[in-house]
């Protein structure tokens, strides 16, 4: 007969809400996320268009831009929200589903960015 005085169970609580998967510590103090610097690039915004691998939708991507990841977020939500579609932020790339190319070209160069055209 085993005795189970003394053994470490796991024990399961949410009073500290959603826990870090990484350092097991909440969220609010999590040890390993750490701020990532903004990529390096050479000061232009490249807005592009694309449909490959999508099923034949079509999503408007914006790369280079010079802001680190938190900053690069709320970029991502202005521009999905003045085009009005969803989309997505990977790898430092804003995703706005849609053909919005004119669109975002325009407001990149309202916010005081060097943008440039790339492909058709």
């Amino acid at each position: 007969m085993k005795s189970h005085s003394g053994s470490g169970g796991l024990v399961y609580s949410t009073d500290a809400g959603r826990m870090c998967p990484s350092c097991r510590q909440p969220q609010t103090r999590c040890a390993c996320r750490q701020v990532k610097a903004a990529p390096a690039t050479d000061g232009i915004v490249r807005v592009s268009r694309e449909t490959k691998g999508r099923g034949g939708k079509c999503v408007t991507l914006v790369k280079g831009v010079p802001l680190a990841e938190s900053a690069l977020v709320q970029l991502g939500k202005h521009l999905k929200a003045a085009c009005g579609s969803g989309g997505t932020v990977k790898d430092g790339v804003i995703e706005v589903q849609g053909e919005h190319l004119a669109k975002l070209l325009e407001l990149l160069k309202k916010q005081g960015f060097a943008v440039k055209q790339v492909g058709g």
